[in-house]
């Protein structure tokens, strides 16, 4: 009988060890597990800020896009203005030629008139 309560009394020991060594791991894997959870937060704190940062450089890239669209449009319309202003210049060489070849006929005709000595009118 006293044999039997030897092994019962260490059989209790041994799992009154066993148990405090499974509440040991217990806890350390509640530790983990929230450090874990901790990290995973902060994963998902870090995806959040990088989804910020390309939806501001998407908004950036759009806002450029299209200042580069209205920059495009303002040098074709400068084409435009510098094409017309070289068709004004050619028609304004042009009339300066005629007009410099009426001065002349002009000249030829009046100079039909004058008398060799030009008095002047009194």
């Amino acid at each position: 009988m006293r044999n039997l309560a030897q092994r019962s009394s260490s059989a209790a020991k041994e799992i009154k060890e066993l148990i405090g060594a499974s509440v040991d791991r217990i806890a350390e894997g509640s530790s983990l597990a929230g450090e874990a959870g901790a990290t995973m937060d902060q994963v998902l704190q870090a995806g959040t800020n990088v989804r910020d940062i390309m939806n501001e450089i998407a908004a950036t890239s759009s806002h450029q896009s299209r200042g580069i669209e209205q920059l495009n449009q303002a040098i074709a319309q400068l084409d435009q203005v510098t094409q017309q202003n070289a068709v004004l210049v050619e028609e304004a060489i042009t009339a300066s030629q005629s007009l410099d070849e009426q001065g002349r006929k002009l000249s030829e005709a009046v100079a039909f008139f004058r008398l060799e000595e030009e008095r002047p009118y009194r």
